[in-house]
């Protein structure tokens, strides 16, 4: 086949962020399909005022340059969002291939990805990466009422004209599912591990240690991400104070960036905890997150409490599996009842920043339950989220659409995952 690829914020290894697009692609052309990633270059600095290509990994990735960042309020998001769709539903009319493949967030996405399917005459295959509106909506990002009725109309445009749906969890292809859309040509494909790229390096962890005067051989709880409004990274401020308050030597390390860093920060200094076991830095490429999991003792995934939040597929809780590192939960949902199920981590949904502070100052200097929890995480990884497996799935997914048989798609990837 050769696949029209689109997503308006594509990765590479050597960029911050979720590789998920390029890892599939890469995979889709060793199985010797033909890609074309259609992306936009986020930087302010691009190399070319419009339209340049690059190859990766066999990838032919076409960006055009459109700055976005976390810090932008939903507006400057939205007028991203529509520049890019504006930009890519010419180049995808523009170019030959056999299926289209547009994933999301965000929603706008659509609006190329109909029309050049329309005018091909060639199968779309829709993913969902976040429940689009109904999470602007929940975060009181998208009030007005008459955007909130474009946005879902542009939501049900979106699956009505898709030939197939790919969902990235449980929950959101029941999501998927209420608009009316058929359940059999649903799939679900997470968010995945990368076992091999992520295996454990105890060099690689040293090192990482070695750089932190203040870190040692001390337990760490790492978080890495966005710090953005909807990720709650604030929750760990007050959990930092009452380590402290326990004269706990556990420390708390957070890698990222976003609109509510400095908030964090100040939060954080009033508390009197960073410096003290809580530290900031600044993000790191995809490529170096393994080191900074093998250093870790535990990872978190963390969000704001909210019930259109639950059905999430974070990248750092697949990427933390792949480390075998045990995972820290504040939120209720599919990972959540996963974690219990497989003794992988720590379940702290609706716990007081109190007990969850007893509770990982008790497991994090437990050698026998973190070597437990962190090979249940591992074999989690193995048996139900290695990369290459859903990678398979996806490629299964995409040539059901194009040999005009999507009702075998949920039974390709039907997302038990318990």
């Amino acid at each position: 086949m050769k696949v029209i690829y689109l997503h308006q914020y594509f990765n590479t290894p050597r960029m911050s962020g979720g590789t998920r697009s390029y890892e599939m692609a890469r995979r889709m052309v060793a199985a010797g399909h033909e890609v074309h990633m259609v992306t936009s270059y986020r930087e302010p600095e691009a190399p070319a005022k419009t339209w340049f290509k690059t190859e990766e990994a066999g990838i032919h990735v076409h960006w055009y340059p459109v700055p976005y960042s976390n810090y932008m309020g939903f507006f400057q998001r939205l007028k991203a969002f529509f520049a890019f769709a504006l930009a890519a539903r010419k180049k995808a009319a523009e170019l030959d291939g056999d299926l289209i493949f547009a994933t999301s967030t965000p929603l706008t996405i659509a609006l190329p990805a109909v029309p050049a399917s329309r005018k091909k005459k060639i199968p779309l295959v829709f993913e969902v990466r976040d429940l689009w509106p109904e999470m602007p909506i929940a975060v009181g990002a998208l009030k007005n009422p008459v955007l909130r009725f474009a946005a879902h109309r542009l939501e049900h445009w979106a699956y009505r004209n898709s030939q197939a749906v790919v969902a990235l969890s449980p929950g959101m292809k029941e999501g998927v599912v209420r608009t009316g859309y058929p359940a059999e040509r649903v799939a679900v494909i997470p968010n995945s591990s990368d076992n091999a790229e992520f295996q454990f390096d105890a060099d690689a962890a040293a090192r990482f240690r070695a750089k932190r005067g203040w870190l040692g051989d001390k337990p760490l709880l790492v978080y890495t991400g966005t710090f953005g409004p909807t990720n709650g990274v604030g929750y760990l401020v007050p959990i930092a104070r009452e380590l402290l308050a326990r004269n706990s030597n556990i420390r708390i390390l957070l890698v990222g960036d976003g609109a509510e860093k400095a908030k964090i920060k100040d939060e954080a200094r009033e508390a009197g905890v960073l410096g003290q076991n809580l530290f900031i830095e600044d993000r790191l490429p995809k490529s170096e997150i393994p080191a900074l999991l093998s250093a870790a003792n535990m990872a978190s995934a963390l969000f704001i409490d909210l019930p259109e939040m639950r059905p999430n597929s974070a990248n750092k809780f697949f990427d933390a599996l792949a480390s075998g590192t045990p995972v820290m939960l504040n939120y209720g949902g599919w990972m959540h009842d996963m974690v219990q199920a497989n003794g992988c981590g720590l379940a702290m949904w609706r716990r007081s920043a109190t007990e969850v502070a007893a509770e990982l100052d008790d497991r994090l200097h437990d050698p026998e339950w973190l070597d437990k929890a962190g090979k249940a995480a591992r074999k989690l990884a193995e048996g139900h989220f290695d990369r290459d497996k859903l990678a398979g799935r996806l490629i299964k997914v995409l040539q059901a659409a194009y040999e005009q048989q999507p009702e075998k798609v949920a039974r390709v990837a039907p997302g038990y995952f318990l």
